[in-house]
C-alpha cells in the first residue's frame, strides 16, 4: 500500500508562512521599515508565535537571507568532476529560474549587500566564500585541462550573478521594457538560453 504524505506540522506551516510574509515585507519596507508585528499580520500567526520561532527581527531576516544564499550555491552540483560546458550551463539557469521563482529574496540580498551587508556579513564570510574557493578551484582545472579560456573566477561569478540576478532585482525594469508585461514562458527560456550561450561563448575554450 502507498504510503501517504506527511502533513506538514503547524510548526512547518507557521515557519512558511512567516518567512513568506518576512520576505515580502523585508522587500518592500527594508530591515528598518519592516516591523515583527506586520509580519505576524501578513503571516496571519500571533506575534507571540513569530517570537518563539525567531527570537528577533533579525534572527527573522537571517533566516530569509539564509533560504536565498543556500537555494543559489546549491541549487545543482558544480565540481571539476563534470564538463565544464554541462556544470556552468546547469548553474545559469538554475540561477536564472530562481531569479524568476525568487525575486523578493534576490532583492533583499541585492539591498544588503548596497548597504555593506550589516546583519549577513558572517555569511558572506563563510559561506560565500567558502563556496567561491571551492569552485574557484574547479575552474582553475578546466583552465589548466584547456578546457576554459583563462579567466580569473571570480569575474566569471561575478558575471553569472550579475547578469541572472538582473532579471529578480530589475524585474519592473524589464516588464516596461516588454511593452509593460513580465516576460511569458516562452520569452524567459529564450532568454535563459541566450545567457548561457553567450556566457558559454566567451569563456569556453
Amino acid at each position: 500500500m502507498a504510503q501517504r504524505k506527511r502533513r506538514p506540522t503547524v510548526r512547518a506551516e507557521n515557519q512558511r508562512a512567516l518567512l513568506e510574509a518576512a520576505e515580502a515585507l523585508f522587500a518592500e519596507q527594508g530591515f528598518a521599515g519592516a516591523t515583527t508585528a506586520a509580519i505576524a499580520k501578513r503571516a496571519g500567526v500571533p506575534k507571540a508565535n513569530l517570537h518563539y520561532y525567531f527570537p528577533t527581527k533579525e534572527a527573522l531576516y537571517r533566516a530569509v537571507i539564509e533560504r536565498v544564499l543556500t537555494a543559489w550555491l546549491f541549487a545543482v552540483p558544480f565540481d571539476a568532476n563534470q564538463e565544464p560546458r554541462e556544470a556552468l550551463a546547469s548553474y545559469i539557469g538554475a540561477k536564472m529560474d530562481l531569479a524568476r521563482e525568487m525575486p523578493l529574496a534576490s532583492r533583499i540580498w541585492a539591498a544588503e549587500i548596497m548597504r555593506g551587508a550589516p546583519i549577513i556579513q558572517d555569511f558572506l564570510d563563510t559561506t560565500l566564500t567558502d563556496w567561491v574557493a571551492a569552485r574557484e578551484r574547479a575552474v582553475k582545472r578546466w583552465i589548466a585541462a584547456g578546457k576554459l579560456k583563462r579567466i580569473e573566477p571570480k569575474v566569471l561569478f561575478y558575471m553569472i550573478w550579475a547578469t541572472t540576478q538582473q532579471y529578480a532585482n530589475a524585474a519592473h525594469e524589464i516588464s516596461t521594457l516588454n511593452g509593460g508585461r513580465p516576460l511569458d514562458d516562452a520569452a524567459f527560456e529564450r532568454a535563459k538560453a541566450q545567457v548561457i550561450e553567450t556566457i558559454l561563448g566567451g569563456v569556453a575554450a
